[in-house]
């Protein structure tokens, strides 16, 4: 349906009055607290409205509370409004980024609150709950009513080694940290606010390997936070391999096999 196009044998003065509200401020996607602030009381029963709409199919119900126009779906947007502080992150993320050519099954969405893993309209949205101190390196991406959070690329760097399983293989984070452009000050800052020694150490081997430019210092800094424990290169790899006494990891993916990673199907940014 066109907006401000709608059929009066249809819908109720109230129901129109409410379509007519949202397209005056733009709105495809929103919350039932959201429109009782922009309605100044304007409505009876907000939430009987708004349903009643939705069983007319003039909206659509994400969940509770939440409802959308029935032609949107930009599954960013909805997926960082399933939870109120969600954001974009990991694999979805390194795919946003032009980091990888795999494109996840799967939504994934950071949040500092714990939600269950979800269907909306088709997308399954997997939701990973971190710690408020992890919570950083967000932007903006889309404008107004489209926009949504996203972790800058920095950010998706260090939340996939924190995390690998959600980033869709170590062979193609490899890839995604050798494309990547990275500041070497936001990559520090970002590894002091997630903390795990191992992913810092095996992002500044992977660094000073690939003699990634500009990045002398987050090396140096990876050596600073070196411990006497050992961990493998892949964490999610076979308990095999050489052991790197300057980096302190078990090389269970190899120098060779890690050149062969980058030269296989691997592109630049």
């Amino acid at each position: 349906m066109a907006r401000g196009t709608y059929i009066s044998e249809n819908l109720t003065q109230s129901q129109i009055d409410m379509m007519l509200l949202l397209d005056e401020y733009e709105m495809d996607i929103f919350t039932l607290q959201e429109l009782e602030d922009l309605s100044s009381d304007q409505f009876d029963n907000i939430n009987e409205l708004v349903e009643n709409l939705a069983h007319k199919k003039i909206l659509s119900r994400i969940e509770r509370g939440k409802y959308c126009r029935p032609n949107f779906r930009d599954e960013k947007v909805i997926g960082t409004r399933l939870v109120e502080d969600g954001v974009i992150a990991y694999w979805s993320a390194l795919n946003l980024h032009g980091l990888t050519e795999q494109f996840p099954n799967t939504i994934f969405i950071q949040t500092v609150k714990v939600k269950s893993h979800k269907e909306v309209f088709g997308v399954s949205y997997q939701f990973v709950k971190i710690t408020p101190s992890k919570r950083t390196g967000i932007v903006k991406e889309g404008y107004g009513n489209h926009s949504y959070a996203i972790t800058d690329v920095e950010k998706t760097i260090v939340d996939c080694f924190d995390l690998p399983q959600h980033s869709g293989g170590y062979a193609e984070l490899i890839r995604a940290f050798d494309s990547a452009k990275l500041s070497a000050e936001k990559m520090i800052e970002y590894c002091k606010a997630v903390n795990n020694l191992a992913a810092i150490k095996r992002m500044g081997y992977l660094a000073e390997l690939l003699d990634k430019k500009g990045m002398k210092s987050f090396i140096r800094f990876a050596k600073s936070q070196l411990t006497q424990t050992y961990n493998p290169l892949d964490p999610l790899g076979p308990d095999e391999g050489k052991y790197n006494g300057e980096w302190k990891l078990k090389l269970n993916i190899s120098e060779e096999e890690i050149m062969d990673i980058l030269t296989k199907d691997s592109f630049k940014i």
